[in-house]
């Protein structure tokens, strides 16, 4: 379910973006493969759920598959009056929003979903200062000591002791820039956070970053915080930079070596994990939707073929060059897309399957 409301949204900003340009839409999809339920509506688009619920596309007339490919011999036999309305008659800019537009419609829903919750429920916080520092663990060899106060982490402003947590246990491995306050002065620590092992409360592993400091909490520590609708605002844009920024973090992690193939999941994990924090509430649910939304858009404007980035790429070129690339290479483009693309989500449904195999073994 919450899958289908993120296909739902990234699909629903190429469509809109599209109507308002005048593009011809032939179909309205999620899912793949053969069609469930469908109906048409006034403009002549077919809107439908289809049986393999592993995402969705907005198909537009004069294409030949669902991924945007022109179709030359569909679009030749269409009339003169038709062809004005087809994309690929379209402007370069017009393309370009088109396609940008369903990435954006997932970062709008992440802003908008995590901006409400924030101005709904504020967000408890804990002060920002350093409790006991542990012995020989990478702060100590840092120099961080009891009583500091954290000021920032890689550039990200700390407002409760909380969000350092969370920007350490998200840089396993990874060198972080700290600043703190200590008796009036400020001091820039760099460390790397060692790489632990860590099971959630459902039974998950996950690798998180460790540097050794805790904090005992007492009640009257812990304050509810509600930022006004105009503070909320920056708030909410910083928690969108964060996730950016570790997203990519994560990714490229893999393209040196230094990536967890467990971190890795696909619609099955989605599932699995939509399940799980839904057992938490509906809040935690819908926090999850936002998160993933974002997530979606970051993949797919990954430059490559199929995915939006890879139309992207091809538009922005053509933007340059003054003329598209030619038939044959868009075709190679996208053949090597389509493997990428596929070998990725076999992969990954492997991945999630074995694992929740092994994990139950175990």
């Amino acid at each position: 379910m919450v899958l289908t409301v993120i296909v739902f949204v990234h699909e629903m900003g190429h469509y809109l973006v599209a109507r308002w340009n005048g593009v011809a839409i032939q179909t309205f999809s999620l899912g793949f493969g053969p069609e469930l339920i469908g109906f048409n509506d006034r403009h002549g688009t077919r809107w439908k759920l289809s049986a393999i619920p592993l995402g969705g596309y907005v198909r537009f007339v004069g294409d030949m598959n669902a991924a945007s490919l022109p179709d030359p011999e569909a679009v030749a036999a269409l009339p003169a009056e038709e062809q004005q309305r087809l994309f690929i008659n379209k402007n370069v800019w017009q393309r370009i929003a088109v396609v940008a537009a369903g990435p954006m419609a997932n970062v709008v829903f992440t802003f908008l979903v995590l901006y409400a919750l924030l101005l709904g429920y504020g967000r408890y916080t804990i002060p920002p200062v350093v409790g006991d520092v542990v012995q020989g663990g990478v702060a100590q060899s840092a120099g961080l000591m009891a009583g500091d106060k954290i000021l920032s982490v890689d550039g990200f402003g700390v407002r409760g002791f909380e969000d350092f947590q969370r920007l350490i246990s998200t840089a396993p491995g990874r060198a972080v820039t700290i600043v703190l306050e200590r008796n009036g002065a400020d001091k820039t620590f760099v460390l790397t956070p060692d790489v632990a092992i860590d099971k959630d409360r459902f039974g998950n592993s996950q690798r998180i970053g460790r540097i050794g400091v805790s904090r005992n909490v007492e009640q009257s520590d812990v304050t509810l915080y509600r930022p006004n609708a105009v503070e909320a605002i920056g708030m909410t844009g910083e928690e969108i930079r964060f996730i950016v920024d570790r997203t990519g973090a994560f990714l490229g992690d893999f393209f040196v070596g230094r990536g967890d193939v467990q971190q890795l999941g696909g619609p099955v994990k989605v599932a699995k994990v939509s399940g799980e924090v839904a057992t938490l509430g509906i809040v935690a649910l819908i926090n999850l939707a936002a998160l993933l939304s974002l997530n979606i858009g970051i993949f797919n404007l990954l430059p490559v073929p199929v995915l939006d980035g890879g139309h992207l790429l091809y538009y922005l070129i053509e933007a340059i060059r003054g003329r598209p690339l030619s038939q044959k290479a868009q075709e190679i483009g996208f053949r090597v897309g389509f493997a990428i693309v596929g070998s990725l989500m076999i992969f990954t449904l492997l991945n999630d399957t074995l694992f929740e195999a092994l994990r139950h073994v175990s």
